[in-house]
């Protein structure tokens, strides 16, 4: 009897380890599909909203290097979208599209096919170059939600990541400009 029962928990153990085992594989094959889903379906909306930045972008530039009437038109284009398309295109969105139009004139290049809409609305806040590029590259790297992502952002993550780098580099240049200085001395005057 003490044998069966013996035989039982590890027959037990053994499906809870097997079940384990199981459950850890399917979970990463859900996880890796819903990713793969919600990027699919969110990349034709980004490259929807710069598309639309652009239009917005040319029509009111008509060719010169500044805009004449861009209030008005977005504030047309805002009624007319809302009312043939639905939410999403109040003034302020259409704005958000005419400055990440902006922001990346070639898409293709300089931005992350990887990040949702939100993620750019709040990655465009940022006025800084260098810190605007950590900030496309981290949330794909760490996989931030944007709820993350505006955390970090808050907390000026860039700034602090950033500042080993910029004293590496600083702590070069001094000792560059020590060694020219040595060799200066040091070089025969003639």
């Amino acid at each position: 009897m003490a044998k069966k029962r013996q035989s039982t928990a590890l027959t037990n153990a053994a499906r809870a380890g097997a079940a384990d085992t199981a459950f850890k594989s399917i979970a990463e094959i859900l996880r890796t599909a819903r990713g793969t889903a919600y990027s699919a379906v969110n990349q034709p909306i980004v490259l929807a909203y710069w598309q639309i930045g652009c239009v917005i972008v040319q029509e009111e530039q008509k060719g010169r290097k500044r805009a004449g009437y861009g209030e008005t038109l977005i504030e047309e284009l805002a009624l007319r979208l809302t009312e043939n398309f639905g939410r999403g295109f109040d003034r302020s969105n259409l704005w958000h599209m005419h400055k990440f139009y902006l922001a990346f004139p070639d898409i293709l290049d300089a931005a992350r096919r990887e990040l949702s809409w939100t993620h750019y609305r709040l990655i465009l806040r940022i006025e800084n170059e260098l810190a605007r590029s950590f900030y496309l590259n981290e949330p794909v790297n760490s996989r931030w939600s944007t709820r993350e992502l505006e955390r970090q952002i808050n907390s000026c993550m860039s700034r602090r990541m950033m500042l080993p780098f910029s004293i590496r580099l600083l702590a070069r240049r001094i000792r560059l400009l020590s060694s020219l200085t040595k060799r200066m001395k040091t070089a025969p005057a003639g």
